[in-house]
């Protein structure tokens, strides 16, 4: 991907709209909005890199209801010509093919590299990836089991919503805390995943989310790690003007 002069890309996470509940959510909902207005006319490309919504699943026929602002702003601005790429993280992994038919939005399921400018990207929701949190690797294998899915599926989408509403609201209250808090440079997990891809191959830029923390590590002279930070108290993004990367606050 070459930058057209004059154009960013911009790269935002963890909004978890939804949670805790339509009243708080609505309030934050205005001004993800706001800032995605903000940023649309020179946007070459938006990536979220994951929860967007607190949780997200979808039927064949049937999708949550609400969030008409987001889904609504992020139509139009794929009309307009916005390059916009959609990474699945652990609060929205059940994506099926709406937003790649409503919105003509990329879905990535996984992590992705893209090369903008001569400079290596990989990015990823963050979740699973680093050493340890075995629980959480095996329960989001389990998550993802195409038996398990259909087993959910076979739930009504009022009970079946509402039922994983509750537990994505009570997984991400779990987690809270933790996520809050700074390990050191040396012992964040992801920094730690960073390093050893480094090994093997260069990358310029490590984009996560997940963490809620925003966060921008040096790895090395020509090496950073950047997390996204969330739309719940940091109001924090990620800037991509051609030649450097920063992290910022709407």
């Amino acid at each position: 991907m070459k930058l057209t002069q004059g154009k960013n890309i911009y790269f935002a996470s963890d909004n978890h709209l939804g949670a805790p509940n339509f009243e708080a959510s609505l309030v934050r909902e205005k001004k993800f909005v706001a800032w995605l207005d903000e940023i649309k006319d020179d946007a070459q490309a938006i990536v979220l890199v994951g929860d967007i919504f607190d949780f997200w699943f979808e039927y064949k026929e049937v999708v949550p209801k609400g969030f008409t602002r987001t889904l609504g702003k992020l139509a139009e601005i794929s009309d307009a010509g916005v390059s916009l790429h959609y990474f699945a993280g652990n609060h929205d992994m059940w994506l099926r093919d709406y937003f790649q038919k409503e919105l003509n939005i990329t879905v990535h399921k996984g992590s992705k590299v893209f090369n903008i400018n001569d400079k290596k990207f990989f990015v990823a929701h963050g979740d699973g990836l680093g050493p340890g949190d075995k629980s959480f690797k095996l329960m989001k294998k389990i998550f993802k089991n195409p038996f398990f899915n259909w087993c959910f599926r076979c739930l009504h989408p009022d009970l079946g919503i509402k039922l994983g509403k509750y537990l994505s609201n009570k997984n991400r209250l779990k987690s809270a805390v933790e996520d809050l808090k700074f390990n050191g440079n040396e012992n964040e997990w992801l920094t730690k995943y960073c390093r050893a891809k480094l090994e093997k191959e260069h990358y310029d830029c490590f984009i996560f989310g997940h963490r809620h923390l925003p966060l921008e590590i040096e790895l090395s002279n020509n090496s950073k790690y950047i997390n996204l930070g969330d739309w719940i108290t940091h109001f924090s993004y990620a800037v991509f003007d051609g030649s450097s990367v920063s992290l910022r606050k709407f």
